[in-house]
């Protein structure tokens, strides 16, 4: 069987979603290394582990893409310039010395479309979050536009096109950069470097904005990790509501207050999910603005099918998680492609998108609304939630992932393995 390297950014979100796929293909035998630190993988599976010994230079960039202060909305483009310049250094001798035979690269790492076609390595494209394959009439998945299909809405992606290169020249510097140096000159964004031979993405058609122009061998796989989908809304004595604001916001405890006075006032009980960001104190500050349970961490699957309605930041797998179980969604979008995510909610009539800044009272009515549903929520919960299982999740993106890798030819739409 075959070796393959995953190359991931060090976020939470993104490791789960490939380590899902990384079960499948372990399952047809094959070996998985992650390019990440060993304690970051999850998964207890001899054929899947993190880079032993990882090279300190990838070491040190990832330990700095994990400090929220380096996320900032004014430092991001530096953090991910300075990710993909220590992998660009070190995977050609790393993945020499690991012997692997392809490479799964995350779409939101340029690295591995780099690295993998200056060593002739075949390499398949992975969209954990918001696919970023360009359309001249779409908005970029870190905008937070409403589609509209009239030339004011063009001219408004259009220019924050403009805005958003102009803020991202550190990171297209060394994109460029690397592939004039490997021979690949023209590359310089990440959509510059995704797979020819496969791109398998979270998600589906169904929820998305309408698409045009997506290649030939892009798949919407649903979801990476699976929802049992069959339990139906539930009939709780009192409805119960799932809060969470991700790992990498679960330390906004002003939100989270709001969130639970909100469900206070709408009579909802609600489990908060703080993901390790609160300290006891003010978990306790929770619990006195009338959260039902508060936790660090919870089986997240499991509440969501135990809840009437999530309440999140327009995570990207929690929203598909949503979806899945048919749950109404509010969303309150905070940072990066989250106000994107969001904005595909409402525009399918998902759920309810609130500020974040919004008051208790405010929220507590929108819950209510949710609620009772007089806006067809359910339905196109059925309908999107369906879509996603037909789209075959992990193991139909592990087979299109393994017919690429193993024979080196494009995989397109429709000829596929199913």
């Amino acid at each position: 069987m075959s070796h393959f390297a995953i190359i991931v950014p060090p976020l939470f979100s993104h490791i789960r979603a490939m380590e899902a796929l990384a079960l499948h293909l372990s399952g047809k035998g094959h070996r998985l290394t992650f390019i990440v630190s060993p304690e970051l993988i999850a998964r207890d599976n001899p054929r899947i582990s993190g880079c032993t010994p990882l090279p300190e230079a990838i070491r040190e960039a990832q330990q700095r893409f994990r400090d929220p202060a380096a996320r900032t909305f004014f430092r991001i483009a530096g953090t991910l310039a300075g990710h993909t310049d220590a992998l660009c250094r070190e995977l050609p001798g790393l993945l020499k010395r690991l012997q692997v035979d392809g490479v799964i690269a995350d779409q939101m790492e340029p690295a591995g479309g780099l690295v993998s076609s200056y060593l002739g390595l075949p390499f398949v494209s992975a969209a954990c979050a918001l696919p970023v394959n360009r359309e001249p009439d779409l908005p970029l998945p870190v905008m937070p536009f409403n589609y509209a299909d009239d030339d004011a809405a063009r001219k408004l992606y259009a220019g924050s096109e403009r805005v958003y290169d102009r803020l991202m020249q550190a990171h297209y510097r060394v994109i460029d950069n690397y592939s004039r140096r490997f021979g690949l000159p023209g590359r310089y964004r990440l959509d510059h470097c995704l797979s020819p031979l496969a791109q398998v993405a979270q998600g589906a058609a169904a929820f998305d904005f309408p698409r045009r122009a997506l290649p030939d061998h892009f798949h919407y796989i649903g979801a990476f990790q699976s929802v049992d989908a069959t339990q139906p809304p539930l009939r709780n004595p009192r409805p119960v509501a799932y809060a969470t604001l991700g790992t990498l916001h679960g330390h906004h405890y002003s939100l989270l207050r709001t969130l639970a006075r909100a469900c206070h006032l709408a009579g909802v009980e609600v489990t908060i999910s703080h993901c390790g960001g609160l300290d006891a104190a003010q978990a306790d500050g929770l619990y006195r603005n009338g959260a039902h349970r508060v936790e660090r961490f919870v089986p997240q699957r499991d509440v969501i099918l135990n809840a009437d309605l999530i309440l999140c930041h327009a995570g990207f797998n929690t929203v598909l998680e949503g979806i899945a179980a048919r749950r109404p969604l509010m969303v309150m979008p905070v940072a990066f492609d989250q106000p994107a995510v969001a904005a595909r909610v409402t525009y399918h009539n998902l759920g309810r998108r609130v500020s974040r800044l919004a008051t208790a009272s405010a929220i507590a009515r929108e819950i209510t609304a949710l609620l009772d549903d007089n806006n067809g929520v359910g339905k196109r919960l059925e309908e999107t939630s369906q879509a996603l299982r037909d789209a075959g999740g992990a193991a139909r993106a592990a087979a299109l992932v393994e017919q690429a890798l193993l024979t080196g030819r494009p995989v397109y739409r429709g000829t596929g393995q199913p």
